[in-house]
């Protein structure tokens, strides 16, 4: 769902970008206590994982790929709505400056499709769930899995809207395009993020909200994380992905390279210098490392004074 330069207008471009700044600014003050000593590595981690986990691409129908976006997890895993939408955010900035993936100027839009609009609907409809569901926390690998599939498919939504609003597809051909491919890419959102969260609460429950004990230890989470984006990536489907194939079947691929706005990267498309294989571990490998850097970095600048 990442949108490329040239798939929207410099109007929609700017309200996106207007509105994708305002709400980062509301989250910077708002996340301060997320942000604490204990927090501020798993902040670094969600992060590094969402982009590990964004490159590699699962195969649905009609020769059509998706990839986890991740709203619902780093909102549940962060126990706030608004770390979430930094966690996105931070990941969508970098994919777009050091990999060529999304557009610069497209770059508001896809923040408030996926950062803002897919965050804070899937933290509403987790809390809305766990509340009909009880609120055991045993229930909340089903109820995230749920908000997250609901979630790719809200995003989806707003991203046809712009594209129609923009003048790139007509709204009664993008709209139901984009959302019926994006229900089938939802539901593997939905299983994915329900099985991090079933291993979490098992496993490593020291790494969601809400757990007073000391997190006990980086090194599974970290070698996870490295193997996912350095070797795990190597598998990714090559078939294009939702919003590629919406625009290949109806003829507005092509706006991409009439505007092409990037900065001169090595790791264009997630390789090296163009080479594939061990060029994409090198990239996913960097891109996580740099992930966790900037989230991490984020969380000791707005953390609360006392902590």
């Amino acid at each position: 769902m990442h949108i490329p330069d040239g798939f929207v207008s410099p109007s929609v471009a700017a309200a996106t970008s207007l509105a994708s700044v305002a709400v980062l600014g509301l989250a910077l003050g708002r996340s301060k206590e997320a942000f604490g000593i204990r927090r501020a590595p798993v902040l670094g981690l969600t992060t590094a994982f969402i982009f590990a986990a964004q490159m590699i691409n699962f195969p649905v129908a009609g020769g059509t790929s998706g990839h986890l976006l991740g709203g619902a997890l780093a909102a549940i895993v962060l126990g706030s709505p608004w770390a979430g939408a930094l966690c996105i955010a931070t990941v969508l900035i970098i994919q777009a400056v050091l990999f060529a993936d999304g557009g610069i100027t497209a770059l508001g839009a896809n923040i408030f499709n996926m950062a803002v609009i897919g965050v804070w609907v899937a933290w509403i409809l987790t809390q809305t769930l766990q509340r009909l569901l009880g609120g055991s926390k045993s229930r909340l690998p089903l109820a995230g899995g749920i908000a997250a599939a609901l979630s790719v498919v809200a995003a989806a939504i707003f991203a046809a809207i712009e594209l129609s609003i923009s003048g790139t597809g007509k709204v009664n051909i993008v709209l139901p395009a984009m959302t019926g491919v994006h229900i089938l890419i939802g539901i593997g959102e939905g299983l994915i993020t329900g099985g991090v969260l079933a291993y979490l609460s098992q496993a490593r429950p020291d790494l969601l909200p809400g757990e007073e004990k000391q997190v006990r230890g980086w090194v599974v989470p970290v070698i996870s994380i490295l193997l996912i984006a350095g070797v795990l990536s190597l598998f990714a489907s090559a078939w294009p992905d939702g919003l590629e194939r919406v625009a290949e079947d109806n003829g507005f691929i092509g706006l991409a390279d009439n505007v092409r706005v990037s900065l001169p990267t090595p790791f264009s498309d997630y390789t090296f210098n163009g080479n594939e294989g061990v060029g994409t571990s090198i990239a996913g490998v960097l891109g996580s490392v740099v992930c966790f850097a900037v989230a991490f970095g984020i969380a000791k600048i707005v953390k609360p004074k006392n902590a």
